[in-house]
């Protein structure tokens, strides 16, 4: 009886074993694979994904796998399929930051200047050239009639001086004037300051304080446009007296010729007076009446060409500019 049922008997104790080493390799697989990911979110949040290390975990649970196939029988299939993770391709190269301009010692960015930004500073016009001509213009034309009238009249007053007397005795007389002025008023106020027991200092301290030197910058400034100016009269009379243009040498012989006549009724401090009266006169005048003296300027303008092509038709060798 005992031999029946033990020889009918199922063992089911060595089931019982393979079924416990099935589910402990499987426990096995599952933690090595827990393990990796673990791993893998926590390379994932520091953001430095480690391919090397990832790799041999997967190797080391890819090889327990196969262990744990290799007992079980062929016609069983492996419980889970573990491939290998890609690496990850998440991460991206930071952009280079960009590099600032140097920096200069004075705090500016050193920075060529564009094409644009030259041509600019090169058509700009000097702040001093613009408003000594504004200035030269304003007087000229009374914009300012306290300032022009005192000009023109010192001006005036000083060459009709030097008509009536010579320069010598009108730099003395108005020295003289002048000194009477300045030591006449520096006694009152001294006087003044005495008797009201003020200090208000010297009365001229503020002219006497100001800078009166002529600078070097102004000097060459000016010296190189005199320059300029006397090397073209150089060419200018040297074409002309050595009859470059035979026009234009007959032209300057008829000047000469009137200025002879103008010498003997005239002399050269008459001159300038009315060449000073005229350059403070005309220019208003023009401004006033300036179409009727177009018109009529142009009719003269126009006799004076007549004539002048009829001359230098006649004059063998001569031809027109034209030409």
């Amino acid at each position: 009886m005992d031999d029946q049922i033990s020889s009918t008997t199922p063992s089911y104790g060595f089931q019982h074993d393979d079924g416990e080493d099935e589910f402990r390799a499987n426990k096995h697989v599952n933690s090595l694979m827990d393990e990796g990911e673990d791993f893998m979110k926590r390379e994932a949040e520091a953001n430095v994904p480690d391919e090397d290390e990832i790799l041999d975990l997967a190797g080391g649970a890819k090889d327990a796998l196969e262990r744990h196939r290799s007992t079980l029988p062929r016609t069983e299939e492996p419980l889970l399929d573990f491939t290998e993770p890609e690496p990850s391709s998440t991460f991206k190269p930071e952009p280079e930051a960009v590099k600032p301009a140097p920096i200069s010692a004075f705090g500016d960015a050193t920075t060529k200047p564009t094409i644009s930004e030259e041509k600019e500073e090169k058509t700009t016009v000097t702040p001093s050239k613009s408003k000594s001509c504004c200035s030269m213009v304003d007087l000229l034309y009374w914009r300012d009639l306290q300032r022009t009238g005192v000009v023109f009249g010192a001006s005036l007053f000083l060459l009709l001086s030097l008509s009536v007397c010579s320069i010598i005795s009108v730099i003395s007389y108005v020295a003289l004037a002048l000194l009477s002025v300045t030591i006449s008023f520096r006694i009152y106020k001294g006087i003044l300051q005495a008797v009201q027991k003020s200090e208000d200092g010297h009365p001229f301290k503020m002219y006497l304080d100001k800078d009166v030197g002529i600078s070097s910058e102004l000097v060459h400034k000016y010296s190189d446009t005199a320059l300029v100016h006397l090397n073209s009269l150089i060419k200018e009379l040297r074409r002309l007296f050595l009859v470059e243009d035979l026009v234009d040498s007959l032209k300057f012989a008829v000047l000469m010729w009137i200025l002879t006549y103008v010498g003997a009724l005239f002399n050269g401090l008459t001159i300038l007076i009315l060449g000073l009266i005229g350059a403070f006169s005309w220019p208003v005048i023009y401004e006033k009446h300036q179409a009727q003296i177009d018109h009529y300027y142009g009719l003269v303008n126009k006799q004076i060409k007549d004539v002048l092509g009829k001359i230098q038709a006649k004059i063998p060798g001569a031809k027109p500019k034209t030409e």
